[in-house]
């Protein structure tokens, strides 16, 4: 392919949106050089919500110190590993995780197929994992009565999402 300003072979691609339309630019690396030190930077209040960088040092380590009280995890650890410790992070770090959400998959709600069984089961899921670390802090507190209620509860919730 040969650049759309000389003859010479096109070796950048750029795909502009703008509006409902995309323009494609191809260029050769010396017009794409010009072409892009013309380009106006894109200001704070033009650019998209999830493309913002924090900027303020103490928001980004308050964000980073943010802790699920169900499981534990961090905002820190999301970001460096990619994995959520539990369905409860979804609401925890709903404020952060929604732009990346919209950006990825154009949607917050699913819109997809659903199990027909389990309907309730991230809100059961997060019950169970809030009740095994009350049944660990009990343990640490020597509390074994409230530990073994706990437990017992637990297996009795389990049984029940089995399927019979």
């Amino acid at each position: 392919m040969k650049c759309q300003q000389c003859e010479k072979p096109a070796t950048i691609h750029i795909t502009e949106i703008t509006g409902p339309e995309l323009d494609e630019l191809h260029l050769c690396e010396d017009c794409g050089k010009i072409y892009l030190s013309q380009q106006e930077p894109v200001s704070d209040s033009t650019m998209s919500p999830q493309f913002k960088l924090i900027e303020d040092a103490d928001e980004l380590a308050a964000l980073q110190q943010q802790v699920c009280e169900i499981c534990g995890s961090s905002f820190y650890e999301f970001r460096h590993s990619g994995r959520l410790g539990c369905p409860h992070d979804y609401v925890c770090f709903e404020a952060e995780l929604e732009p990346l959400i919209v950006n990825i998959h154009a949607a917050t709600e699913h819109v997809g197929k659903r199990p027909k069984r389990g309907v309730n089961s991230s809100e059961q899921q997060a019950h169970l994992a809030r009740m095994r670390q009350e049944m660990k802090e009990a343990i640490e507190r020597e509390d074994y009565e409230t530990a073994s209620s706990l437990r017992d509860q637990i297996q009795e919730l389990e049984k029940q999402r089995k399927p019979s």
